[in-house]
């Protein structure tokens, strides 16, 4: 094949001719590194089984379920329906959080208790709250902790376990803030809100507005 492109093209010489297919190469390569990369890597993650079709994983700023699985991309339908075509060179290079590996995720919230109540009464009246709520894993310990002072009140730190899918998390947490909040207002117990001292330096001046009879 050298020798007839030499023929045809005379000013061809066999040091050109090589040096032309040296960069055809390059640029072949180049051209198919990516493919390559997302094969192979496909490769792997199908024989891995790091994660399957229907778990929900995070990756970068990637969150969603897992519809698809081929050599060279993975399908992810996103919390909001987006479909989004992953190249599976992207998911084998970074790190991959697979929400759905347990059958139970756990959840921290932090709530406030006023300065003025019986801490001790109160954990009580929370850890009961969450033993009402049906998406509140009961298997699984239910923690409830006083964590530090706040501004306003002393902070609360409730733990529990519950479904780890996106729409499950939002569905417990929900509901966990709801039984919280009745169970503290049927104790009677306050959840304060921030509040804020203005001291000035001199006393105000109140200047009172003299209203107008209706006759003038």
């Amino acid at each position: 094949m050298l020798l007839a492109a030499m023929v045809i093209f005379p000013g061809l010489t066999p040091a050109k001719a090589l040096g032309g297919l040296g960069l055809v190469s390059v640029a072949i390569r180049f051209a198919f590194k990516e493919i390559f990369e997302n094969f192979f890597a496909g490769i792997m993650l199908l024989w891995k089984y790091p994660f399957e079709k229907g778990d929900f994983i995070e990756c970068e700023s990637i969150m969603g379920k897992v519809e698809d699985i081929s050599v060279r991309m993975t399908q992810i339908r996103r919390p909001y329906s987006e479909l989004v075509e992953t190249p599976n060179s992207f998911l084998f290079k970074n790190l991959v959080r697979v929400l759905t590996d347990s059958d139970f995720k756990r959840l921290t919230i932090m709530t406030g208790l006023a300065y003025s109540e019986d801490a001790n009464e109160s954990l009580q009246i929370v850890e009961i709250a969450l033993t009402t709520c049906n998406t509140v894993n009961q298997d699984l310990p239910i923690e409830v902790f006083l964590n530090g002072f706040g501004d306003s009140s002393i902070v609360i730190e409730v733990i529990w376990w519950t479904d780890p899918t996106p729409l499950g998390q939002r569905k417990s947490r929900g509901k966990v803030v709801g039984a919280i909040k009745r169970a503290l207002d049927q104790a009677g117990i306050k959840i304060p809100f921030p509040c804020r001292t203005m001291t000035f330096k001199e006393p105000l001046r109140i200047h009172q507005i003299k209203e107008s009879s209706p006759t003038e």
